[in-house]
């Protein structure tokens, strides 16, 4: 199947016309290259790097800086593209000589200094380093002293950076303290488990709940860790790849939904009775439901795929006793078939509603992260970064822009429902059982069908419970 065409959400990822820079085109590049979407189609590295650096009579537009930006990372160090924007700023505004034209430097200072406000807006983490910073207010220092105003602006610009990098760093470590699954025990005890209804029995509050979850731990991911999940060694740079683990906040997000799966899993599996246990999954269908009327098609999936794991799906005579029409059709939205068709079409639906939204709580779009992350995946597999001439392939990553860009835009929503640390406690703390665990589970609420079945409760009661 062709790679999903998704809607262009912010000015930031819809390309409008690019004049080029006032510079002459270099590696026998025609001036009058073909254009898409309104940028090159392919151009070598470094006239990419030239539309990128202002002067005084040019900007470069939001999506080329956003585009560039992201996908740079895969030829060149984040770092290394600063030097680089820096020493061409200097040498084609002569801000290396002694007297300074001043009446250029006032047109060219405000341009200069909006474009590192995008930059350290959009991709903070850049400027980790001490060494960028020291890039920054070198240049800046640069035009000073034409208008104090540009100071002051650095100023500002480093402050809201330092404030970023701050929050950034206070991110997902803390999250996910009780993330080993505990083995089965017939009877955990009380301490360590009280079911998930007796502290939240409404589905419209708890779908509510984990949508705060999701949209705390989408915060926390930069766009360029999309780029760098997937960085291959540029085969015409000899250099080491661009960077090394930068990817911990999409891990941990992947690992969140792996534990709201089993989370589901462990809780539907617990209840000695086959009535309480019924309860449970009829819970989380309209959980399930509600979260789909939310928009959050993350917690939807993970809720769905905790209760198709098999110690789950064999429990028949608990099935027996639930209403399953709703569950049917939750799990049709979120069929695989067709390249997950139906879910697309879904998520299309929402992504519309949300740019067309009055209130924060119509705007919420929360995709289905591991999905959205293959596309990305194929997307980049798909095509090459440099085409045979060895410029790079600029229409690959305005594509990848797009992608990454939808996303930014949804993971920026404010979540417009209270948090109840109560409940967001539990489903980051509560013990889950291990996939062993679980069958051990599901075999003492419902005896084994079959001789495979009785093989693996009676080695797991052995090994778990010690027990023959």
């Amino acid at each position: 199947a062709g790679m999903p065409r998704t809607l262009s959400t912010s000015d930031m990822v819809t390309p409008g016309r690019l004049s080029p820079p006032p510079t002459e085109p270099t590696d026998g590049e025609k001036a009058g290259q073909p254009f898409l979407d309104g940028a090159p189609s392919s151009a070598s590295l470094d006239t990419l790097i030239q539309h990128l650096v202002p002067t005084a009579d040019y900007y470069p537009e939001k999506a080329y800086i956003f585009t560039f930006l992201l996908s740079s990372r895969l030829f060149i160090e984040p770092r290394e593209l600063l030097a680089r924007v820096c020493h061409l700023c200097i040498e084609q505004q002569q801000l290396d000589k002694p007297v300074l034209d001043k009446a250029r430097v006032r047109k060219f200072g405000p341009k200069l200094l909006q474009l590192l406000a995008e930059w350290t807006e959009t991709f903070p983490r850049d400027f980790q380093e001490e060494s960028t910073i020291g890039l920054l207010k070198d240049v800046v220092g640069r035009i000073a002293p034409c208008d104090e105003a540009y100071r002051k602006r650095m100023h500002q610009l480093l402050q809201a950076l330092h404030q970023k990098l701050a929050a950034l760093g206070q991110g997902s470590e803390g999250f996910m303290g009780a993330d080993k699954p505990i083995s089965y025990r017939t009877k955990p005890p009380a301490s360590i488990h009280r079911e998930l209804l007796g502290i939240c029995s409404d589905p419209y509050t708890l779908a509510q709940q984990l949508t705060h979850v999701e949209l705390e731990r989408l915060r926390h991911i930069g766009p360029e860790e999309f780029v760098q999940a997937f960085v291959n060694k540029d085969p015409l740079a000899s250099t080491k790849p661009c960077f090394n683990d930068k990817t911990n906040n999409l891990e941990a997000y992947v690992k969140w939904f792996n534990r709201l799966c089993y989370l589901v899993a462990t809780e539907i599996c617990m209840p000695a009775k086959k009535k309480q246990r019924a309860q449970v999954i009829e819970f989380f269908i309209d959980v399930a439901r509600e979260c789909f009327n939310i928009g959050n098609f993350n917690s939807l999936m993970a809720i769905i795929s905790g209760m198709n794991m098999s110690p789950v799906s064999r429990l028949k005579k608990t099935w027996a006793k639930v209403k399953t029409a709703k569950f049917f059709i939750l799990e049709h939205q979120m069929d695989p078939t067709g390249n997950f068709c139906n879910y697309r079409t879904a998520l299309r639906g929402a992504a519309h509603r949300s740019l067309t939204a009055h209130s924060s709580r119509e705007k919420i779009v929360i995709p289905f992260f591991s999905l959205l992350i293959k596309d990305i995946y194929f997307l980049n597999e798909g095509c090459a970064n440099r085409l045979p001439n060895g410029h790079v392939n600029f229409e690959k990553f305005l594509e990848l822009a797009k992608q990454v860009g939808e996303f930014i835009t949804w993971k920026q929503v404010e979540c417009p429902f209270e948090q109840d640390p109560s409940i967001t406690h539990y489903l980051y703390t509560a013990p889950i059982f291990s996939e062993d665990g679980l069958y051990l589970a599901s075999y003492e609420s419902e005896s084994p069908e079959n001789q495979t079945e009785k093989e693996r409760w009676k080695s797991l009661r052995s090994s778990i419970l010690g027990k023959t």
